[in-house]
């Protein structure tokens, strides 16, 4: 990790160790900042931004330990604690408070500088961590307040700590994973993997493999052992959306994985215990396809323990326009271009299409209108392009 530029803040009471660590940092090129005690550290620390923190331990008035915890209930900026008292207890101490590193005095160059590379790296993959997560939750972010939508989020919201089966209907592109994904996150297994499993783009003679893995040489193309969605989600959600497109021999056998919390790897023949929690979806009527004979009637009432419909966007137009600017805004950072307007007059226009293919239509058409339109959206420019 490049040091050239980072800023680092040094609290020691002992002004020999201060001057010492600025020399060395200064040497690679870091911007370093001292303080003579615990106190004057923290009010540094309130002001101003810092890559890493060197703290003594033995300070007067606050000590190294109690601004390691102030400083880390605020940010997570790394500390490395400093202490002539190089003992294993005091080491296990801090680190267990949060500290990144512990080094004893008298201190030694190269054990300085590979312990600053080391937390800034581990800074640097925090942030880069954080940015992700923040992406992902942009991406899978639901948006709207309606009437009709704000009952299903509800009813996502009271089933999601339960643990109950959770079936899912809606026409396609109403936004059913985002409600998979809402109870998910809220529930007692978010820690755990998310597996989602496409039903209807995987054929039926792979659907079992899919769900269930197999062992070496099950097929022709089995060269090695692979674990299934269900494996996968051991401890967190498998999610199988458009459940009502799967074949009526692997219904059967998601059934028994339900019913027994167990299943059997395609070629194997050691039943595997699992532990995933289970929400389907489907845009079909499944009571429908039960009465046609396409659809297990079992594994409907095993799945639909909670039933929560997902409406139609024309159902909720009123949540276009929030919709449309949460688009322009996703889509233009994707793009690295600055977020165009749309004239009221080319919204009230969306607002009356009857978007068969729903909300993934309404962003594929943002998309496009945002691509091809060379200044802001205007009515014309929807008529044209939609």
């Amino acid at each position: 990790m490049e040091l050239k530029g980072c800023r680092v803040l040094v609290a020691d009471d002992e002004s020999l160790i201060r001057s010492s660590l600025r020399e060395i940092l200064e040497y690679e090129d870091c911007k370093v900042e001292e303080a003579s005690s615990g106190l004057e550290a923290w009010e540094l620390l309130q002001k101003n931004v810092y890559d890493a923190v060197f703290c003594d331990i033995k300070m007067p008035g606050m000590d190294g330990i109690e601004l390691l915890g102030k400083a880390l209930s605020r940010s997570e900026i790394p500390f490395i604690m400093i202490s002539g008292h190089g003992d294993i207890e005091t080491a296990v101490e801090c680190i267990k408070k949060g500290a990144f590193d512990f080094i004893a005095k008298p201190l030694e160059l190269n054990r300085i500088l590979v312990s600053l590379k080391n937390a800034l790296e581990k800074g640097h993959l925090a942030r880069h961590a954080k940015r992700l997560e923040r992406q992902v939750e942009e991406k899978y972010r639901i948006v709207g307040n309606s009437g009709a939508f704000a009952s299903a989020i509800e009813m996502a919201d009271k089933v999601a700590g339960t643990g109950a089966r959770v079936l899912i209907v809606g026409e396609n592109g109403t936004g059913k994973e985002l409600i998979a994904r809402r109870i998910h996150r809220n529930s007692q297994v978010s820690g755990g993997p998310f597996v989602e499993v496409n039903c209807a783009a995987i054929p039926a003679e792979l659907i079992e493999s899919e769900l269930f893995g197999h062992e070496k040489g099950a097929f022709t193309s089995a060269v090695k052992q692979r674990k299934g969605s269900f494996e996968q989600a051991e401890d967190g959600t498998i999610f199988l959306d458009e459940i009502g497109d799967m074949s009526l021999s692997a219904q059967a056998k998601v059934l028994r994985a339900l019913q027994e919390q167990v299943i059997m790897r395609v070629g194997g023949e050691k039943p595997i215990r699992i532990n995933a929690r289970v929400i389907a979806a489907t845009n079909k009527d499944l009571r429908e396809e039960i009465a046609q004979g396409r659809f297990r009637e079992d594994l409907f009432h095993r799945l639909d323990v909670i039933e929560i419909r997902v409406p139609p966007l024309r159902e909720h137009a009123e949540d276009i326009p929030v919709l449309v600017e949460h688009f322009i805004r996703q889509i233009s950072a994707g793009m690295a271009r600055p977020p165009k307007k749309i004239t009221d007059e080319a919204m009230a226009f969306l607002q009356r299409q009857p978007w068969p293919g729903n909300i993934r239509q309404l962003r594929n058409i943002v998309e496009r209108l945002l691509i091809l339109c060379p200044g802001d959206i205007g009515l014309a420019d929807v008529e044209k392009y939609l």
